[in-house]
Formats: C-alpha cells, sequence, structure tokens
C-alpha cells in the first residue's frame, strides 16, 4: 500500500531564507507597530517572542490580542514579486514525480500565498491538496489540533504518513500521531523522534523512500 507524502513547503519544497523569510518578518513586525502601538524594537521582540513559545506568531496574536487571522494573514504576506523571491531546484519536480502515493502540502501559511509559490514552482497539479492555515482552522503546526484537522478531512491513517519538514516541534508531534518523519536539516544531531535526516528534500534518494515505505 502506498504511503500519504504530507510535505511542508517552506524551507523544505524552496528555500524561503534568502528574500520570502525576511519579507513576511518585515511585514509582521510592521503589523505589529501599527495594530498594537509598538515601536519597532518591541514589535520585533514579540514577533519572535510568540514564534518561539508557540511555533508561529499568529497564535500568540489570537491567544492574547483577540487578533482575527484572516486580517493578519493578508496583510503580512503581500509580495511585490514573488517569482523573482521564490528559490527552488528545478529537480523538486522530477523528484516528486517519482514518488509513490498520494502527496499533500501541509503548510502553516494561507492557502493563497502556498499555492502561489507552488506555482512559481511549476508543481502544484503534483499534489492532490493544499492543506493551509485556514483549513486547520487557524491551529498551525506544531499543534495537535491541527494535524487532527488534516487527518479527519483527508481520512488518513496516521501510520501510513510521511512528514517532511524542517521545524523538529512540528516532527515531534507528528512522530507523537504514529507518523514517520523526515527532518530537512543540516544539524549534527538527529532527535529520536526523527526517522530520517537530510540536508535537502532532494536527498530522497529510491534507497530512502523503500526504507520509509517498507512495514
Amino acid at each position: 500500500m502506498h504511503p500519504i507524502w504530507l510535505f511542508d513547503l517552506d524551507n523544505t519544497l524552496h528555500n524561503a531564507s534568502p528574500h520570502i523569510f525576511p519579507h513576511i518578518n518585515r511585514s509582521m513586525t510592521a503589523y505589529l507597530m501599527r495594530h498594537l502601538d509598538l515601536d519597532e524594537r518591541d514589535a520585533n521582540r514579540l514577533r519572535m517572542d510568540y514564534w518561539k513559545r508557540y511555533g508561529a506568531t499568529l497564535t500568540g496574536l489570537m491567544r492574547h490580542h483577540g487578533t482575527r487571522p484572516e486580517h493578519f494573514l493578508h496583510d503580512t504576506h503581500q509580495f511585490p514579486d514573488l517569482a523573482q523571491m521564490v528559490v527552488f531546484d528545478r529537480a523538486v519536480r522530477h523528484l516528486l514525480r517519482r514518488l509513490p502515493g498520494k502527496k499533500i502540502v501541509f503548510s502553516n501559511g494561507p492557502l493563497r500565498y502556498a499555492e502561489a509559490v507552488l506555482d512559481v514552482m511549476g508543481i502544484r497539479k503534483l499534489f492532490a491538496d493544499v492543506y493551509s492555515v485556514e483549513q486547520m482552522r487557524f491551529h498551525p503546526k506544531p499543534k495537535l489540533a491541527g494535524f487532527h484537522h488534516l487527518i479527519k478531512d483527508h481520512q488518513l491513517n496516521p501510520r501510513r504518513c510521511i512528514l517532511v519538514e524542517d521545524s523538529a516541534e512540528n516532527l515531534r508531534t507528528a512522530k507523537r500521531l504514529g507518523m514517520k518523519t523526515v527532518w530537512i536539516s543540516r544539524s549534527l544531531r538527529q532527535p529520536d523522534f526523527v526517522d530520517c535526516q537530510l540536508p535537502s528534500v532532494l536527498g530522497l534518494s529510491r534507497h530512502r523512500i523503500r526504507t520509509l515505505t517498507s512495514g
């Protein structure tokens, strides 16, 4: 029986660090400055604090300030020229084509942004669904609730799922649910909840795929 591949988007399928993440971080800091009446230093500090505490700045804003998630996500995910900002390897498309089983993008980003990035990469049609933070009912990874929404909506058996992800905390939650885990990281330490660690998603060789999908 073929597995279900769950792919994170940012810094997993493409490299968001050079352009996209800095742009989003600046947009989020500006949002906090406007809506919480903070100076830049305090806004940046609060953004980072919520990200570290909850895994997503949005979660902290909703919990402590009653921020409307739709408004926040729309305001902070505006890109002047997305096609010039997405850094990716065209070999990812060939990798996805040869993977056996259903493939779903599982992203904390908003749907409009996630689909736009996939379109730039030319890989949107290779996925059965793009499951974004809206579909998670704004319970982003690593929260269990977001995973539960995905599992219920797609009627998934977690033991058939393989999550490919750059966030160790998100993989920790996946492992608790019985999923197999692939960590995209250059870290020298591999946590015990990680089944496979790779420096790049392109490291999913046929041998590793067979190992992950066996049993």
